[in-house]
């Protein structure tokens, strides 16, 4: 095997998170040279706006790709919720890992719960999805948006005026800072994941049979399948950072795939939701997408999305 070399964003959590995966591939051989290069994306160089405000699908993935192009590197490892749901002509997913928790996590001042936060208290995100199901269940409280890395939004929370932040639970878990710092887990009932939460995805060229071969020895079958619908269904549904879209599957009984995808408005008022059984991960995000549809939803995408 060639000496490979890993396109990674900068961030302490992708950092991490790559040389995680890379160990994993080391476990089966540890003969392997492997080397991290650094890229910084356009979503990371902006910080003092509102994803959605600049066009979303990408912003971490571009800069990347491109040096996949350029073989400048062998392979690109991905939160795969950051990954848009089609993949440039030569470019694949040759593996989803291991899936970590895709839930969320709620961390609040003095570890105060949730549903006990006064009227008008402040939670930071910078996701519309969170936002909006917040504001479904919970519309006393207030909004503001966050940005910046983990530890940023962590130093925000006790320095600003937010009583609680909400931040994928994945990336806590993959640095190791979960156990003093989370109030709790919000399961599907309370905040339904973004599409692919907790997934890796490691992208590499569609011709490098070679590096597609080593890939498939840390594949997961089961999250693949998963994802695979969740992503059919933001692609149905031409979601992006401008609209508020979920979408959560699993391996059910008879090894079916039950899967639940969402829309609502920014401000939580209009909610679509639909779950869904079957053992063809295309065509179960299609069936819920058409449902959806059919129930209105769209109309909400097409006007936030006109709106860009």
């Amino acid at each position: 095997m060639r000496k490979l070399i890993v396109g990674s964003r900068r961030s302490k959590l992708a950092l991490t998170q790559s040389q995680q995966f890379i160990d994993k591939l080391k476990f089966i051989d540890p003969s392997l040279d492997i080397e991290i290069k650094e890229i910084v994306t356009k979503g990371d160089k902006i910080v003092d706006k509102q994803l959605s405000k600049v066009g979303g699908k990408g912003l971490f993935v571009k800069e990347i790709q491109n040096e996949l192009f350029n073989k400048e590197i062998d392979m690109a490892i991905h939160s795969l919720k950051d990954v848009p749901s089609m993949i440039p002509d030569g470019l694949t997913l040759g593996c989803i890992p291991d899936r970590e928790i895709p839930f969320d996590a709620y961390i609040a001042k003095n570890h105060i719960p949730l549903q006990e936060l006064s009227e008008g208290s402040i939670v930071g995100t910078s996701s519309l999805r969170r936002g909006a199901q917040i504001l479904s269940k919970y519309p006393h409280l207030k909004i503001k948006w966050i940005r910046g890395n983990i530890d940023t939004r962590l130093k925000k929370l006790q320095t600003e005026d937010y009583d609680a932040i909400i931040l994928a639970a994945a990336g806590l878990k993959r640095m190791g800072w979960s156990d003093n710092i989370v109030t709790t887990y919000l399961d599907r009932d309370i905040l339904l994941p973004a599409i692919g939460q907790g997934a890796l995805g490691i992208e590499c060229r569609s011709d490098d049979k070679e590096l597609l071969d080593l890939l498939s020895k840390v594949h997961n079958h089961d999250v693949a399948q998963c994802v695979t619908a969740e992503r059919t269904f933001l692609s149905e549904m031409d979601g992006s950072c401008q609209v508020p879209i979920g979408g959560y599957a699993t391996i059910a009984q008879d090894n079916q795939i039950e899967f639940t995808g969402l829309i609502m408005s920014p401000d939580g008022k209009e909610r679509y939701e639909h779950t869904a059984l079957g053992t063809d991960p295309v065509k179960l995000g299609i069936e819920v997408s058409q449902v959806l549809k059919k129930q209105g939803a769209y109309d909400i995408i097409k006007k936030l999305n006109e709106a860009e």
